[in-house]
């Protein structure tokens, strides 16, 4: 073992934090000797060590580096865990203008193999098939499109276990911006981590793999966006592989992880796996074009060419195999760079690679019948290897698990209702540190708010003032609704990171829906809360403090309702513009057909239907009824019958003789006082009979609750990540 030392060499195996250097040191022999089959210690042995270590009560010094293997002593790997995969023909249908549909073969017979304790990398040029070979191993491609098969340690690899012992790293990093880099691990060990496991130590596996992926001088800092500066693209890069390895998954895939890096931080990266891989992972991922540097970390290369393979085997294989095909690499050539180019002009050719398709064939058999390169020792067993796994730290969701049955590994780390507290507060961190967001929804309802307040002001009991008031409750009622637009791009910038964290098993989608709909209830409180209090008493609103809260309750029961049916577009509709133009069309049909603008007696009864499924009549007809259920108020009194008719210009004493004359005829006292019309009147005249104020109350919550589980609905069936 080499000596302790202290830097920040990123060449060096990971960083351990513990005190009592000599009896740390001498603990790691002893312990160090029981893992022998490892390269590198996997992160459940580290944290071990580190429980282990601070049992002392000393003072303990801040940091050190230990070396945990020597880099150029490579022992035997008896190779527990084998992912091989054989005959993958993937193809997709193609339009031709003239023929109609033809298919594109993206992948065609392609096998190979990945071992525990190596990088397998996947090169070729853009459209040789690298990415859509890994999500056929990652299982991200139905299983109707695609022939062959995946198997691990030869037994058939079924898509729920998949997802418990694995991880797939996207290409592109998809993370919250105003979570620290230390805060996005934690949440994601929250999610990954079972209960069972305490804080302390979720908090300390956390620590042990920032110093894993050299994120401790960025650990403080936010991640940022185009609008916040945060960490630089190497660290995003490492934060995002950190998210999917918290829980020391078996296998590991990754797109493109050096993709957009300088030569250092893509060298870093991929030193960081190589770590994972010699902790006891198998590392599956794509690269373009790698540095001699990063093409000495790789293990095992395969070369595809338009779907075709090229060249299997290692980086110091190659130079053999160009040799006696027949096209030898040049001394000092970068050998890499040298197989991409020639396949590169090789697809340009007439012949294509066709011919160094066949020969790889045949030298693949050559070597298998010589046994060259095949050291393979027996591998365990699928249970043996994942219970052996699970024993030695990896694989932490499974260490609840019945050690007779280990693959029957726990679907889900954590139970369902830790899942929606975890994600309301990792959602309510991130929005409190753009305050932003809110202050600019609450400003548009305050002004709004001001602006009908005076608008409105002081309405009396007149027949103009009826005729305001069902202006005011029209307006009012349409922009709580059209205020909720605004939550169309809430999940659409989180619905790729949803897609990612749901597609390997972090948490539940009843539990985001549910979390989603919580988080959203105090802001939808304040805004409705605000609204009503800058309107209800300036324009003067009927029914005193009970009339006050029930135009509140419906405030924000609209607010409820629309922002759930704004919600449940944005997991139909994944573009913002898109989703923009939808949302407006379909409340603006609500609102045609509410009774705003035309009652329910006058509208076509083919158009019926529409009337009832609007989201804006209930709580309409609501406050109206809040408003002009009062038989005791009277709106139109005497001679005001006669407003807004012809006999309106003429003089008072005879509008009051005519009062007196229609009396006579109905059998009644008519005066210039006589209440003609009341608030009842009025109901029955917009044609608000049928429901009670309660009752529409009830419809518009109901609303609320069938558009988030129509949501939930979308995101079972919209949001599975595979290609057909």
């Amino acid at each position: 073992m080499s000596p302790i030392r202290n830097g920040n060499d990123e060449s060096e195996v990971p960083r351990i934090p513990y005190v009592n250097l000599k009896d740390s040191i001498n603990n790691h022999k002893e312990y160090s000797q029981s893992i022998k089959p490892s390269i590198s210690p996997t992160l459940g042995e580290l944290l071990k060590w580190v429980y282990k270590d601070d049992s002392g009560g000393e003072d303990k010094p801040p940091h050190h580096v230990v070396e945990l293997a020597d880099a150029a002593f490579k022992p035997t790997i008896p190779y527990p865990f084998v992912l091989s995969f054989h005959n993958l023909t993937y193809s997709v249908k193609v339009s031709k203008k003239l023929n109609g549909l033809d298919y594109k073969v993206l992948l065609n017979d392609i096998s190979g193999e990945a071992r525990e304790g190596e990088i397998m990398a996947v090169l070729g040029a853009s459209g040789s098939g690298k990415s859509t070979l890994i999500d056929a191993l990652a299982n991200r491609i139905s299983k109707e499109s695609i022939k062959g098969s995946v198997r691990l340690n030869d037994e058939v690899l079924e898509s729920k276990l998949l997802k418990v012992i694995s991880a797939y790293v996207m290409q592109d990093d998809l993370l919250f911006p105003m979570l620290t880099v230390e805060e996005t691990l934690i949440f994601s060990a929250e999610f990954r981590l079972p209960r069972s496991l305490s804080k302390s130590k979720k908090k300390a596996r956390v620590e042990v793999l920032i110093d894993q992926l050299g994120l401790r001088g960025a650990a403080n800092t936010v991640i940022g966006d185009e609008g916040h500066r945060g960490v630089s693209g190497g660290e995003r890069r490492r934060v995002s592989i950190g998210i999917d390895i918290i829980h020391d998954p078996i296998i590991l895939f990754l797109d493109e992880p050096t993709s957009g890096l300088d030569s250092t931080s893509a060298f870093m990266v991929v030193k960081v796996l190589q770590r994972i891989a010699q902790s006891g992972s198998i590392v599956v991922m794509t690269i373009h074009q790698p540095s001699s540097r990063i093409l000495n970390l790789l293990d095992r290369l395969i070369f595809l060419s338009r779907g075709q393979t090229v060249f299997t085997g290692t980086s110091s294989e190659l130079p053999l195999f160009y040799s006696e095909f027949g096209c030898p690499i040049p001394e000092g050539e970068n050998r890499t760079e040298f197989a991409l180019d020639h396949i590169q002009e090789l697809e340009e050719s007439s012949d294509g690679t066709q011919a160094m398709v066949d020969f790889n064939k045949s030298w693949q058999q050559q070597r298998r019948n010589n046994n060259l390169p095949s050291h393979r020792q027996p591998k365990m067993s699928l249970n043996g290897a994942i219970s052996a796994s699970i024993s030695k730290g990896k694989l932490v969701s499974g260490a609840a698990n019945d050690d007779s049955n280990p693959t029957s590994v726990p679907k889900y780390a954590n139970p369902f209702w830790l899942e929606v507290y975890v994600i309301g507060r990792r959602s309510m961190l991130n929005s409190r540190r753009m305050p932003e967001l809110f202050g600019i929804r609450l400003g548009a309802i305050v002004v709004t708010g001001s602006i009908l307040a005076t608008i409105f002001l002081h309405l009396d009991q007149s027949p103009k003032g009826a005729q305001e008031r069902l202006g005011f409750f029209a307006f009012a009622m349409s922009t709580t609704f059209y205020t909720c637009a605004e939550a169309i791009p809430v999940f659409l910038q989180e619905r790729y990171i949803f897609m990612r964290e749901t597609a390997y098993n972090a948490y539940r989608r009843s539990s985001y829906v549910l979390s989603h709909a919580l988080i959203s209830i105090p802001s939808l409180i304040v805004l409705s809360l605000t609204f009503a209090a800058i309107t209800f008493w300036p324009v003067g609103l009927a029914g005193g403090l009970q009339g006050f809260l029930y135009y509140f309750a419906f405030i924000l029961a609209s607010f409820w309702a629309g922002h759930s049916f704004v919600t449940f577009l944005s997991g139909v509709v994944t573009h913002v513009m898109l989703g923009f133009t939808v949302v407006v069309a379909i409340l603006a049909y609500f609102l045609l057909f509410s009774g705003l603008f035309i009652s329910r007696d006058r509208i076509p009864s083919y158009w019926l239907w529409f009337h009832y499924i609007s989201l804006v009549k209930y709580p309409y007809e609501g406050v109206l009824q809040n408003e002009f259920s009062d038989p005791t108020k009277c709106f139109v009194r005497g001679i005001q019958m006669f407003d807004n008719t012809p006999l309106q210009a003429v003089p008072d004493i005879l509008k009051t003789r005519l009062l007196t004359s229609m009396g006579n005829v109905l059998g009644r006292n008519l005066t210039s006082t006589s209440c003609v019309t009341t608030g009842e009147d009025i109901l029955r005249q917009q044609g608000i009979t049928d429901l009670s104020r309660l009752s529409c109350m009830c419809i518009t919550i109901a609303w609320g609750f069938f558009f988030r589980f129509l949501f939930y609905v979308a995101l079972m069936f919209g949001s599975k990540d595979k290609r057909r």
